[in-house]
């Protein structure tokens, strides 16, 4: 949605177009703590989930100090039975008007077979039976209204297949046509919906990635990652297109990426992926696994 339907991003008309409630999946550091911050900043009280309750409450405590705003925690393993029920009880009387789901990295990164299936069902759990049933939840209130926002992080690796991303790249593949989907049904109803894709994004969890397989010193190096979106981009691009849905390409280097993989067959674009990822090292242009 494009023109006079776009929403000023540094106005009143955000909060209330969004608000007055934002539930953040994944909050509990990276892109989730950044995005949940930014919703404060412009207006919205913020629902936090994550599983480690004690991070929780750090990004909380922070926000609230230095926006004013409301928030409220919610610490749940979101690859577990019953994690729906705990987030429909623990917003229960809320009104929801944004949601982003950004929880789901891959902190392993390894061949399919080297761990038990039940890791890769967890992942299909947390990263589309969960989002699935959150968007269904969420969404009939905000059609009712007439307004409100999803956004759904998707990633790069969903694109196309890719060694040591079997689950990972599967279940974002799933998470960016949900969104597209979405958005054909919602946009003209008032709600936005965007999937957003991300290449390598500067994470404490790509960080954490680095260090356990030797491309990066140790955690307390806070250089950029080359090759990596700095956090604040990443917020900063989703805020401004999400009425420019139903698909958006965090940073240049990545639309430009995929517009060469686009130029391919899809076999041949498998080969290539296959190509910077050869021997399991991950190359600058392929740390998708841990974007999130």
């Amino acid at each position: 949605m494009t023109g006079p339907d776009r929403v000023d991003t540094t106005s009143a008309d955000f909060a209330d177009r969004y608000g007055p409630w934002a539930l953040v999946a994944g909050a509990s550091e990276g892109v989730g703590a950044a995005y949940a911050r930014a919703m404060a900043e412009r207006g919205l009280n913020v629902v936090l989930l994550a599983r480690r309750q004690a991070a929780l409450d750090e990004v909380a405590a922070a926000i609230r100090a230095d926006t004013g705003a409301d928030t409220r925690t919610v610490a749940v393993d979101l690859s577990l039975d019953g994690a729906m029920e705990t987030i429909v009880k623990e917003t229960a009387g809320l009104d929801i008007g944004m949601v982003m789901y950004c929880a789901g990295a891959d902190p392993n990164y390894e061949p399919f077979l080297a761990n038990p299936v039940e890791t890769a069902l967890a992942m299909v759990e947390r990263n589309c039976v969960v989002p699935l049933r959150i968007c269904h939840h969420f969404a009939a209130p905000m059609q009712a209204r007439g307004k409100g926002g999803i956004v759904l992080l998707s990633s790069a690796a969903g694109l196309y297949g890719a060694a040591n991303m079997v689950a990972y790249g599967a279940t974002k593949a799933f998470d960016t046509v949900m969104a597209e989907a979405l958005w054909a049904e919602l946009h003209g109803k008032g709600v936005d919906v965007l999937a957003l894709v991300l290449g390598a994004t500067d994470t404490p969890a790509l960080r954490r990635l680095m260090v356990r397989r030797g491309a990066l010193s140790d955690l307390d190096d806070t250089a950029p990652i080359p090759g990596a979106i700095p956090l604040n981009q990443v917020v900063t691009e989703a805020i401004a297109n999400l009425s420019n849905g139903p698909t958006w390409f965090a940073s240049d280097q990545l639309r430009d990426s995929a517009r060469q993989l686009g130029t391919l067959t899809r076999s041949d674009a498998v080969k290539a992926m296959l190509r910077h990822t050869s021997g399991g090292v991950m190359s600058g242009g392929s740390r998708q696994e841990a974007a999130q």
